[in-house]
């Protein structure tokens, strides 16, 4: 066998190699990004994007594909003792609030969890959108209360039985992010819960 004939073969050999290794990483991205793990990694978010987008799963892949390549590398900072507390009694006071003045209390629990979010390493709750696209990519089971707060909290008039919806879900969100065991509970049902149980 020739010098240039033996070349020739090696050069082969490593250009299959290196295509096997190229389909094999398309399908390792694809297993790690695919429309399956988007959906089981974002939950009720995936539903919100395909319906943003008119059905359309393949444009709600790629939006949420997006998210996660702008914000799936972040690291969440981890709270002090004393942050946790802070954070944890400030909603308590939101809570109590609610029955006296919920359009306040509303405010309230939306500046609280866009700092909260910011604390933890989320961007500025002054950039909203971006702060909501980076905790959806983090925390998608339970961004949705956050988002139902800010919009309540934006509204003139807003109704008071979706502010209290708002605000328990919210509760979930705060509890996700704030750390469900590692803050203390109040040990009497807030008013909060008082008034959803007068309201249902």
């Amino acid at each position: 066998m020739s010098t240039g004939v033996f070349i020739v073969l090696i050069v082969i050999v490593v250009v299959a190699a290196l295509a096997v290794g190229a389909v094999t990483l398309n399908r390792r991205a694809a297993g790690t990004h695919g429309p399956r793990n988007l959906k089981r990694r974002f939950g009720p978010e995936y539903e919100r994007a395909v319906s943003r987008h008119d059905g359309d799963t393949k444009a709600a892949d790629h939006e949420l594909e997006e998210r996660v390549q702008r914000h799936g590398d972040l690291r969440e900072r981890p709270l002090e003792p004393a942050e946790r507390e802070r954070f944890a009694a400030r909603w308590a006071a939101a809570q109590e609030h609610f029955v006296e003045s919920p359009q306040q209390a509303v405010a309230d629990a939306d500046l609280l969890l866009a700092e909260l979010a910011g604390a933890r390493g989320f961007p500025d709750g002054g950039q909203y959108e971006d702060q909501l696209d980076a905790l959806s990519v983090h925390h998608a089971q339970h961004v949705h209360g956050y988002r139902r707060v800010h919009s309540a909290a934006q509204e003139n008039q807003p109704d008071t039985e979706e502010m209290r919806t708002a605000m328990i879900e919210a509760r979930a969100f705060f509890d996700d992010l704030v750390g469900q065991q590692e803050h203390p509970r109040p040990k009497s049902k807030s008013r909060l819960n008082k008034l959803q149980l007068k309201g249902s």
